[in-house]
């Protein structure tokens, strides 16, 4: 199986160089900056699961002529319309797309282009950027990505065929019995890890060591949840518990990534991620007080870094 990645920032970086790594037939599509600096000191790996530097295959937007079997996309939903426009020439009759991006919201966008049946339910879960110098560095040992298909027999021929080319590397790869409930769980939690972290400018166990902190962290998680269960994913005991735990810990560093991006002045998913919860949340009927609070916050943010 021949697998596309665009990109190798930090997510996209870590999963395909991993899986290259591993053995796979893993190409990265990528700007010609980036392929320079990757052909002269190769793609480099920084994480407590092991260092690597690796030589993969690379192939910049000029150079792209030919399909892939999934092209993998882990942009910002701010980038995602390039994206596309990127991995077009990729995308034959039989390629599947696989974003491993946060939210939802990318599904539809992804479906107009590209037709629902070509298109594969993704997420990860990890803690990686892209170092002062062009590094992979991640941060945690937590690696997972997690696949399937949102329609049909779980256990598809590709599913089954890109789980065999994702075995064996440094991370936790499986394909998903109900992709759909995976999603939306991280969705759940995402919104409610940035839209804590942002609004009180720290990290979990900072907002839970304060006098009202756990009733904000577990009133935002509540407002996302009644949004997961009016939209008929409704969140699992596990996982509820899962994140409940975390949320309560007053010792807890956690903090998004859009609260870190936030941070140095960058772009965020605020209207992929809190404004897309909150606008299901306006349509179902669903109360949403403190996720609408946040969300204008970051409102807020984003129209003061528009006027610079």
């Amino acid at each position: 199986m021949r697998l596309l990645f665009l990109g190798a920032g930090g997510p996209g970086g870590y999963f395909g160089g991993r899986a290259a790594q591993a053995g796979a037939d893993v190409t990265f599509l990528v700007r010609e900056p980036r392929a320079a600096r990757i052909r002269e000191h190769g793609l480099r790996i920084q994480s407590p699961l092991g260092d690597a530097t690796l030589h993969p295959k690379l192939v910049t937007q000029q150079m792209l002529k030919e399909s892939y079997d999934v092209v993998v996309l882990s942009c910002k939903a701010y980038d995602l319309d390039s994206a596309i426009e990127a991995i077009r020439p990729a995308v034959g009759p039989d390629t599947a797309v696989l974003p491993i991006m946060n939210g939802v919201l990318q599904y539809d966008v992804l479906d107009r282009e590209f037709e629902p049946h070509r298109v594969l339910g993704g997420l990860c879960q990890i803690n990686a950027t892209l170092g002062p110098e062009g590094e992979v560095v991640h941060l945690g040992k937590h690696a997972n990505i997690v696949f399937g298909e949102r329609a049909g027999p779980a256990r598809s021929e590709r599913g089954v065929a890109l789980e065999q080319a994702l075995a064996g590397g440094e991370y936790v790869s499986r394909l998903s019995e109900n992709i759909y409930q995976d999603i939306w769980e991280k969705y759940v939690m995402l919104t409610t890890l940035a839209a804590a972290t942002c609004l009180m400018r720290g990290s979990v166990g900072e907002i839970a060591s304060t006098d009202d902190g756990v009733d904000i962290l577990l009133g935002l998680l509540q407002e996302s949840q009644a949004v997961a269960a009016a939209s008929g994913h409704t969140v699992r005991p596990e996982a509820d518990a899962t994140v409940r735990k975390l949320l309560s810990d007053r010792t807890q560093p956690m903090t998004a990534s859009m609260f870190r991006d936030l941070r140095q002045g960058l772009p965020v998913e605020a209207d992929h991620i809190l404004g897309d919860m909150v606008r299901r949340a306006h349509t179902l009927g669903v109360d949403a007080t403190y996720l609408r609070v946040a969300y204008s916050h970051l409102q807020v943010y984003l129209a003061q870094r528009a006027a610079r």
